[in-house]
């Protein structure tokens, strides 16, 4: 089998090398590319391939479609809105996702935020830094706030049990809760989360139902001087709406992470000139031990595709 990894995993040489050699030393082709190339470039780079791995980058049909020999599609990453599933599932090639990398990793950065927000750490810092002091922006503590948790997967439960540990009162939105989710989890209808939360934490998926799920509505709907955190997927929030809501004080700040496309993002982006936001290039997901992490889950993908026993399966 030959195998093409067409991007970084983010993880050092000697770590990929040694992945790899399970691989060689079963007298499979491995070729790893560090940069993403054009449409084009990753056409010929994909020509023979039997396996493709990927991480974040769009993979369309054209790429797809570029291999007769193309098998299995192994996805380091959580979501795979970003992979043209159907040109997949035309082709009968099997897709395998990274799930599970990542759950501490946003979970924390989420918390981060709310912590920020909630004690104005940019402002200050911004004082501290101009002889100032921290008169008029004494914050509040995350203890006693009541989170709204939108999606109960695996990422969206422990962030839920994070702020569970800080003494915070969990509610959550899902149209299909999780069977496993603790007991100090309520669930509730979207709109009488918004109306109930101190801070809505989005860790829903892109699909069709969740596009702009927080619409201007919906916003609108969320408890007045609350917080919205995504760490989700750019196109589940009405950029626009939400700066709207910040600027005009309906909503008391937002840690955002994620955007209608891939960072950088232009300099005109409405979010960037909203008030009180925490934003991140879409950091949530990189650590160094959830970088390594997933390595090892794609890995493992291909060795049980191999073996017939296909784990993480999209499709």
């Amino acid at each position: 089998m030959k195998i093409v990894l067409l991007e970084s995993l983010a993880i050092s040489q000697e770590a990929l090398a040694q992945h790899a050699k399970k691989l060689t030393d079963e007298e499979h082709e491995f070729v790893s590319y560090n940069d993403r190339g054009t449409v084009a470039e990753q056409q010929t780079r994909v020509k023979d391939a039997d396996i493709l791995m990927i991480a974040n980058m769009p993979l369309p049909k054209e790429v797809i479609c570029a291999s007769d020999n193309l098998k299995f599609i192994d996805v380091a990453f959580t979501g795979v809105d970003h992979v043209d599933l159907e040109a997949a599932k035309a082709k009968n090639i099997a897709v395998s996702n990274a799930s599970g990398y990542a759950n501490q990793s946003v979970a924390e950065l989420v918390l981060g935020m709310m912590l920020c927000l909630l004690r104005n750490v940019m402002q200050v810092d911004n004082c501290c830094r101009n002889e100032k002091t921290k008169d008029g922006l004494v914050g509040c503590e995350l203890r006693g706030k009541t989170v709204g948790v939108i999606g109960t997967g695996a990422i969206g439960l422990r962030t839920a049990e994070l702020c569970h540990l800080m003494g915070c009162n969990i509610v959550a939105y899902d149209p299909y809760p999780n069977k496993n989710a603790p007991d100090y989890i309520t669930y509730l209808t979207l709109d009488e989360l918004l109306k109930t939360a101190d801070i809505v934490t989005l860790h829903c998926p892109l699909i069709d139902e969740t596009r702009l799920l927080m619409n201007g509505d919906r916003i609108r709907t969320m408890k007045k001087g609350s917080y919205l955190i995504n760490a989700a997927r750019g196109a589940v929030v009405d950029s626009a709406a939400l700066a709207d809501a910040l600027n005009s004080g309906h909503l008391a700040g937002a840690g955002i992470d994620v955007f209608e496309t891939e960072p950088p993002i232009n300099s005109d982006h409405v979010l960037l000139h909203a008030k009180n936001t925490i934003l991140t290039p879409h950091i949530a997901f990189a650590s160094k031990e959830s970088m390594e992490l997933r390595a090892d889950i794609v890995f493992n993908n291909i060795q049980k595709w191999l073996s017939n026993s296909q784990i993480n399966k999209i499709l």
